[in-house]
């Protein structure tokens, strides 16, 4: 399961947004956010590049911190 360090989020509004932006790319579930870190973890069914996650999380006002 991926973990990614998501820079920005504050609240739970961050947090259905950044879910929503994950779950929406192809190859993604079981999104789940741990705010207090950070970070978001995931399942994969496919290799899905980092520059789409990165693109996905920016366009939403955030940044993937590696």
């Amino acid at each position: 399961m991926p973990t990614i360090q998501i820079k920005g989020m504050r609240c739970g509004h961050c947090v259905a947004s950044v879910t929503s932006a994950l779950n929406a790319i192809d190859g993604i579930s079981e999104v789940n956010i741990a705010l207090d870190k950070g970070e978001a973890t995931f399942n994969q069914s496919k290799d899905v590049p980092m520059a789409d996650i990165k693109k996905a999380i920016a366009a939403i006002g955030f940044e993937v911190v590696e």
